[in-house]
């Protein structure tokens, strides 16, 4: 559970504040008055914030996706995928809509 702590004590206590998170994994939510402005995290969490942006990682059919979005002639090979499969006389299959 993160702490919260002000803008001005942070100030004040700063060495031991990155103490706290870097020796003990310890975070801090600092306020400005009374409103939640950003938090102090070890490296050690910011990396597991960041990687999934680095790697641009998606799961499930979301990766699906994402692997065609740059493939530019999509709807053509998929047309002619489904045209020779027509033509084929082993493998029938019915029509797109």
């Amino acid at each position: 559970m993160p702490k919260t702590i002000g803008v001005a004590e942070v100030k004040k206590q700063f060495s031991e504040v990155i103490s706290k998170v870097s020796l003990k994994g310890e975070h801090f939510i600092i306020e400005k008055k009374g409103k939640p402005m950003a938090a102090i995290v070890s490296l050690k969490d910011l990396d597991m914030i960041e990687s999934p942006k680095k790697k641009g990682e998606k799961k499930g059919l979301l990766s699906a996706i994402g692997a065609w979005e740059d493939f530019e002639n999509l709807e053509e090979m998929v047309a002619m995928i489904y045209e020779r499969r027509g033509r084929a006389k082993e493998r029938r299959i019915g029509r797109l809509v």
